[in-house]
C-alpha cells in the first residue's frame, strides 16, 4: 500500500463520521471555513491531464504540496478497487466520487500544503445523446481553483489513438469538439456560481509553464496579499519623491479622468479580431453572482491572462490607449499639480495598468504619477473598492497627506468616504452608473459621505439635488485655491476615544469604583488597554498578514499589528503599568519598557521603531505626557507616537489648550483614551490612581 492509500483508508473513518451531518447541512458548511487552497485539473479524457501531473510533480515541492489522481482516490477507497466500483450504480458511484474528494480536502486541512487534483467533469460516449456529469457537490464544495485544458481537440484526438496505455473507444473530432464545448461552458457557470477561480490554458505547448505559474500564485494569492502587494506599489511610489508631498489627488480612472470605459473597449478591440467572440464577458462576470468582490476582480485578470499572450496584450492595450482622451479640466489639473512640490496624484483604478501607463504617457503626464492597477498575473494584485479605500487611509495615516478622491462608481464610495476631500465625476446619463444616485444619497444622507460634484463634460446633467451634493467647476479660482493650500497632516494631533461605547463604560465603571482596588483594580486597567488596542491601534497604525495554524490542522493567513516587532510599548510608571500590561497582552510581540522619567527611554528603545506607544492611566495636566512626547521627538523626527491613557481632562483635548498645542507641534501624534472626564483633579491619598492600583493608600 503507497503513503498516499494507507492516509486516504486512515482518513476514510473521519469521513464517515461526519458524512451524515453534511447531508444534512448541504456544502454552506464547507464554505463556511477558510477553505485549504484546493486546485483540480480538468479537461475531456485525452486533454493530458496526467501528463501535465507528472511534470507538475517534478517542478513543485512535495513539502508545499498534495498531488492525487482522482481515479486512484477512488481506487484506493473503494473495495475491488476501480473494477469494483465500475460495475457499481450511478447513485453509488457519486457516494463514493464525494468520498473521495472529502477525504482528499480533510487531508488538505492539516498541514496547510495546496492541493492538486485530476478529475473528469463529464463522460460521453459518442453514442450517447447527452453527457453524464459526474462532478459532484463535494467537488464544487472543496475546490478553490480549476484548471481547464482547453487543447485543440484535433490534438486531443491523436492523442487518443495513439496513447496504447489507455485504450479508448475511437471518437470522431467532432464528437470531442461538442464534448469539449459542452464541458466548458457548465464547469465555468458552476464555477461562477461557487466562487471556484477558473482558467483555460488553451495552447498544448505552453500548458506546463502556465499551470506553474497560475498554481505558485494560487497559493499564496490571498485577499490579505492582495492589499499588502497593492500597498507595496503604493510606498514604494511615495519613495520616489524628493520631498513627500502634503496633498495627493487619488482619481479613479474609467469614467473618471476619461469618459471611455476602457475594460469593455479592450474586449471589443479583441473580438475585432475575430479570435474572441464574446465582447463583454467583465458584464456577465460582475453581474454574476460574485458580484464586484476580490475573487470577481481576481477572475477578470484570468479573463485577460487566458485571451491573450503577453505581446498580443500589450498591443490591445495600446489600441485602447490611442481611442481614450482624457477630459481637458483633467489634463490642466493634473499639469497643475506637477508643478507644485507639495502636491502629487495617484491614479487608482481596478481597469488595466498596462492601458492607463499608455494613456498618461500619450498625454505626456506618467512622470510622477504613479498607478496602482492591475489587469495580468504579472501585475502581482487586483484593484477592488477595499483597495482604493486602503490607498487613501494608507496616504492619510503613513504619508500624512491631505486626500482629494475623484470617483464616479459605487466602487469609489470606500475611497470617497475615506478621502479627506470627495468628488463625484458625473458623466453623460447614457453611460455613467445607474445605480450611483442610490448610493449617494444613502450615504449622504446617514451623514457617512460629504462629497461635491463636477460635470464632464458639462452639458452633463447634475446627479442628485445640487442642496445635496454642490457643484464645482475644475477651473474656478475658489476650487484650484483651496487644492492649492498647504496641508500638514503630520502637525495634527489624532483623538480618538471611546467615551461613549457600552464596552469602554463597564470598564470604565470598575476603574472609577472606589470600592475596587488592588489586583481588581490593575485587572481593569489590564483590560483596558487590551480593549483600546484591539478597538483603536489596529485601526490606527494598521494590520499586516502573519502566517499561523488553523484550528482544522492546515496553515493560514491571519493578522497582527502593522510592523508589531518594531513597536515599543512604554509603560509610564508607576500608575501606567497595568494598562501597559494590556496593551502588551494585545501586541505580544512589541518590545515592552518601564519609565518613571523621559530618560529612561534610550536611544535604542525609539531608534529603528515603526512606532512608539506611551500610556498613563491618566492625563489631567499633560505635562508628564508633553516631557515625554517631547523626548522621543528629539531621538526621532519622525516615528509615530500614540499616547495611550484611561482617562483625560476634556480641557486637554481642546485645541486652545496647552497640552493640545504642545502635542500637535511635535507632529505625528495620535491620543487614546477610553474616556474624556470634565472633573479636573490632582489624585492624592486614597484617590491617587497609583495608590488605589497597588494597595499603597495607607502610607501617607
Amino acid at each position: 500500500m503507497s503513503v498516499h492509500e494507507q492516509e486516504l483508508s486512515n482518513l476514510q473513518q473521519s469521513h464517515e463520521a461526519s458524512h451524515e451531518s453534511k447531508q444534512s447541512q448541504g456544502t454552506d458548511e464547507l464554505n463556511s471555513v477558510e477553505r485549504p487552497i484546493i486546485v483540480g485539473i480538468y479537461g475531456i479524457s485525452g486533454s493530458g491531464k496526467t501528463f501535465l501531473m507528472d511534470h507538475l510533480k517534478q517542478d513543485l515541492r512535495e513539502t508545499s504540496f498534495h498531488f492525487y489522481e482522482g481515479s486512484e482516490a477512488i481506487a484506493n477507497l473503494v473495495p475491488g478497487g476501480l473494477k469494483a466500483f465500475q460495475q457499481m450504480g450511478e447513485l453509488e458511484k457519486t457516494q463514493w466520487r464525494e468520498q473521495a474528494i472529502d477525504t482528499i480536502r480533510i487531508r488538505s486541512n492539516g498541514d496547510g500544503k495546496t492541493t492538486v487534483v485530476t478529475g473528469h467533469f463529464m463522460l460521453w460516449p459518442e453514442e450517447d445523446e447527452t453527457g453524464h456529469k459526474v462532478c459532484t457537490r463535494s467537488d464544487l464544495a472543496a475546490y478553490t481553483h480549476i484548471l481547464y485544458l482547453d487543447i485543440p481537440v484535433e490534438t486531443i484526438e491523436q492523442r487518443r489513438r495513439n496513447d496504447a496505455s489507455k485504450p479508448r473507444p475511437d471518437t470522431s473530432v467532432s464528437h470531442l469538439l461538442k464534448w469539449q464545448q459542452a464541458e466548458k461552458a457548465q464547469l465555468q457557470s458552476l464555477c461562477r456560481q461557487h466562487g471556484i477561480l477558473f482558467s483555460a490554458l488553451t495552447s498544448d505547448a505552453s500548458v506546463k509553464k502556465r499551470a506553474l505559474e497560475l498554481i505558485r500564485d494560487f497559493r499564496v494569492h490571498t485577499e490579505n496579499h492582495n492589499e499588502i502587494q497593492a500597498q507595496t506599489r503604493l510606498d514604494a511610489a511615495m519613495a520616489s519623491y524628493r520631498s513627500p508631498p502634503s496633498t495627493i489627488l487619488v482619481l479613479d480612472g474609467d469614467k473618471t479622468l476619461t469618459a471611455q470605459d476602457t475594460g469593455p473597449l479592450f474586449w471589443q478591440k479583441l473580438s475585432e479580431t475575430g479570435s474572441m467572440p464574446i465582447s463583454a464577458p467583465l458584464k456577465s462576470l460582475f453581474g454574476g453572482p460574485m458580484g464586484y468582490s476580490y475573487k470577481s476582480f481576481r477572475q477578470a485578470m484570468l479573463l485577460y491572462e487566458d485571451a491573450v499572450d503577453e505581446h498580443t496584450y500589450d498591443a490591445i492595450c495600446q489600441q485602447v490607449a490611442s481611442d481614450v482622451e482624457v477630459h481637458l479640466e483633467f489634463k490642466r489639473l493634473l499639469r497643475l499639480v506637477a508643478e507644485q512640490e507639495h502636491l502629487g496624484a495617484v491614479v487608482v483604478s481596478c481597469g488595466l495598468h498596462r492601458v492607463w501607463e499608455k494613456v498618461l504617457g500619450k498625454e505626456g503626464l506618467s512622470q510622477g504619477i504613479p498607478i496602482i492597477a492591475g489587469g495580468r498575473l504579472s501585475d502581482g494584485f487586483v484593484v477592488t473598492a477595499k483597495t482604493k479605500a486602503a490607498v487613501v487611509n494608507r496616504l492619510q495615516t503613513l504619508h500624512h497627506a491631505y486626500v482629494w478622491a475623484f470617483g464616479d462608481s459605487p466602487l469609489d464610495i470606500p475611497m470617497l468616504m475615506a478621502a479627506d476631500e470627495a468628488i463625484v465625476v458625473v458623466g453623460d446619463e447614457i453611460t455613467r452608473s445607474r445605480s450611483m444616485d442610490t448610493v449617494l444619497s444613502d450615504m449622504i444622507g446617514k451623514g457617512q459621505l460629504s462629497a461635491r460634484q463636477v460635470n464632464l463634460p458639462r452639458t452633463a446633467s447634475s446627479r442628485l439635488d445640487t442642496s445635496m451634493l454642490p457643484m464645482i467647476d475644475l477651473n474656478n479660482i475658489e476650487f484650484l485655491t483651496d487644492l492649492l493650500r498647504r496641508h500638514d497632516r503630520s502637525a495634527k494631533l489624532a483623538f480618538y476615544h471611546a467615551t461613549n461605547k457600552n464596552a469602554a463604560k463597564a470598564i470604565a465603571t470598575l476603574m472609577r469604583d472606589a470600592a475596587v482596588a488592588g489586583p481588581a483594580l490593575r485587572r481593569a486597567h489590564r483590560q483596558a488597554g487590551w480593549y483600546l488596542s484591539q478597538e483603536y491601534l489596529t485601526h490606527i497604525i494598521g494590520v499586516e498578514d502573519c502566517p499561523i495554524s488553523h484550528v482544522l490542522g492546515h496553515g493560514a493567513t491571519g493578522s497582527r499589528l502593522m510592523d508589531e516587532q518594531k513597536t515599543t510599548i512604554v509603560a509610564i510608571m508607576r500608575a501606567g503599568e497595568p494598562m501597559a500590561s494590556g496593551v502588551s497582552e494585545a501586541f505580544s510581540l512589541a518590545m515592552y519598557v518601564h519609565a518613571k522619567s523621559p530618560s529612561d527611554l534610550a536611544p535604542h528603545h525609539i531608534q529603528g521603531q515603526s512606532q512608539i506607544l506611551l500610556v498613563d492611566s491618566v492625563v489631567n495636566s499633560g505635562k508628564t505626557v508633553i516631557q515625554f512626547v517631547q523626548h522621543v521627538r528629539n531621538v526621532s523626527k519622525y516615528i509615530h507616537i500614540v499616547v495611550v491613557t484611561g482617562v483625560i481632562q476634556g480641557k486637554c483635548v481642546s485645541s486652545r489648550s496647552k497640552v493640545y498645542q504642545a502635542l500637535e507641534t511635535c507632529g505625528n501624534v495620535s491620543l487614546v483614551a477610553l474616556r474624556i472626564s470634565s472633573t479636573k483633579f490632582t489624585g492624592s491619598g486614597t484617590t491617587d490612581t497609583g495608590n488605589r492600583l497597588f494597595n499603597t493608600t495607607h502610607i501617607l
